[in-house]
Parts: structure tokens; C-alpha cells; sequence
């Protein structure tokens, strides 16, 4: 006498196979909240967003920290520096980097002349980024005020903000893209939320006093005629 036991899909439906947890998606930022509730940089075409500037910058803080949204035209990375001057050298800087493996990553330098050297104390919590339409975007925390050191600055205080974006190699940074980028023209408080538009290069044509001089005076030629 020979049993058969005879099992159903449904003799498993209390059982489920077990599942990878949900990832939550990366939030868009919100541009709407700009000059309101954090402060935002926005370099490129005039009007531009967060998902359509060549690059773009919010701070805002929470507690005892300072949230950042960065987000580049680029396939590499895309970075904040905070110096004492305009210039590049002695700064700190946070940089999300897409790597081979299509995640994006926070990390820590600091410019020693013209090269950025990674830093392995990184301040950067709660972060996630994102590589989408050829863009890096991403979102993190740091502390407003960290013990003294000279890698990381505390961020109570105001300082020049550098932008920058370029290619990576293998998730390494290399070059950013344009020979000079960006610096506000200003010192950047964390307790001031401003909503400042920097026109790229391609919007800075005519922008010049000295241009709008010679559009009119090739205006006034072509009008009058020669002799």
C-alpha cells in the first residue's frame, strides 16, 4: 500500500518566501522651499531647478545639523568646498560620487593646493544619493559644530562656498568640468536662507557692461549706415 502526498501552492500560502525589505525612493528636492525654509544655489540657465541647472545647492538646518541637496549635470560627482577665501586650497569639501557600481556615495576631502585628498573621518550622516537622467544627486547631514580640527570647519561660522562637478574614474574624482567653478560672492551663513541664481557661462554673454556698450554702438553703426 503506497501514500501519496499530493501538495498545492495554497498549502504554502501561510508560509510566504521571505522578502528583501522596501528601499524608499530618493525624494526630489523641492525647489518651491527655496529662500523659505533652507537656502539654495542655482547655477545655469535662467529658471532653472534642481533637476535642470548645471548645478545646484540647498542647506538647511535640523537640530544640531545642517542638511545638504547637491545636484550636478554629470555622470561623476558633484561637491561643496567651505573656505576662507575664493580660492581653491585649504578647504573642506563634501562629495557624492557615482561609483562603477551605480550607487553614489558621500565622501570627505580636503583641497591640499589643487588636488582633493580623502579625508577618512567623514561627518556626513543619513545619506543617500542617486544617478538618474545623467545627473548626481544627493542628500545628507553634518554636524553644525564638530571638535577643532583642520579638515573639518564648523559650520556656525560663515564661509565662501566653492561648487563643483565633474567625470569620475572608477569612482575616483578627477578634474571638475569648467576651468573656474562657481564661488558665492559672498560668505555663507547657515542661519540666512537666500535663494541666489548664478547664470552659467552661456547666460553671461551680453551680461557685461562693456558688452551691452558694444551692442549698441553695432546697433547705432548698422542703423546709420556706412559712408
Amino acid at each position: 500500500l503506497v501514500f501519496c502526498l499530493v501538495t498545492t501552492w495554497s498549502d504554502y500560502t501561510g508560509y510566504p518566501f521571505p522578502t528583501a525589505p522596501p528601499v524608499d525612493p530618493f525624494a526630489k528636492i523641492r525647489v518651491d522651499d527655496c529662500g523659505k525654509t533652507k537656502g539654495c544655489f542655482r547655477y545655469g540657465k535662467p529658471g532653472c531647478n534642481a533637476e535642470t541647472c548645471d548645478y545646484f545647492l540647498s542647506y538647511r538646518r535640523i537640530g544640531a545639523d545642517v542638511e545638504f541637496e547637491l545636484s550636478a549635470d554629470t555622470d561623476g560627482w558633484v561637491a561643496v568646498g567651505f573656505s576662507s577665501d575664493k580660492k581653491m586650497g585649504g578647504d573642506d569639501v563634501m562629495a557624492c560620487v557615482h561609483d562603477d557600481n551605480g550607487r553614489v556615495r558621500i565622501q570627505h576631502f580636503y583641497n591640499v593646493g589643487q588636488w582633493a585628498k580623502e579625508i577618512q573621518r567623514n561627518p556626513a550622516r543619513d545619506e543617500e544619493g542617486v544617478f538618474e537622467n545623467n545627473r548626481v544627486t544627493c542628500r545628507f547631514k553634518r554636524p553644525v559644530y564638530v571638535p577643532r580640527e583642520e579638515t573639518i570647519v564648523d559650520l556656525h561660522l560663515s564661509w565662501y562656498y566653492l561648487f563643483a562637478w565633474g567625470p569620475a574614474i572608477q569612482g575616483s574624482i578627477t578634474r571638475h568640468d569648467i576651468d573656474s567653478p562657481p564661488v558665492s560672492e559672498r560668505v555663507v551663513s547657515i542661519y540666512k536662507y537666500e535663494d541666489i541664481f548664478m547664470p552659467s557661462a552661456a547666460y553671461q554673454t551680453f551680461s557685461s557692461p562693456f558688452c551691452l556698450l558694444l551692442i549698441v554702438a553695432l546697433t547705432f553703426y548698422l542703423l546709420m549706415g556706412t559712408p
